[in-house]
């Protein structure tokens, strides 16, 4: 009897052990699926990614250094002219 009792045990294990990795399998199908709904939703939306956001903020920052350093090349001159009146 402990025989057949070890054999239904063990036909118990490997169902769950089936069972388990369906439900992960499944998991991350539905988290694929997910994954993708929202990225159509968001470009449906039009809104802008992260890395394009980044690379205008950049350039924002670097036009933003040419303005200060050009406004200070102008104030040095306007001085200079000044001085030279």
């Amino acid at each position: 009897m402990s025989s057949g009792t070890t054999r239904i045990l063990d036909d118990l294990a490997k169902l769950m052990t089936d069972a388990a990795g369906s439900v992960q399998s499944a998991g991350k199908d539905l988290e694929t699926a997910v994954k993708a709904q929202v990225e159509r939703w968001l470009n449906s939306m039009d809104v802008v990614k992260r890395e394009e956001f980044d690379a205008v903020r950049d350039m924002a920052i670097r036009a933003r250094d040419e303005n200060d350093a050009l406004r200070a090349r102008i104030e040095a001159l306007e001085a200079k002219h000044a001085a030279g009146e």
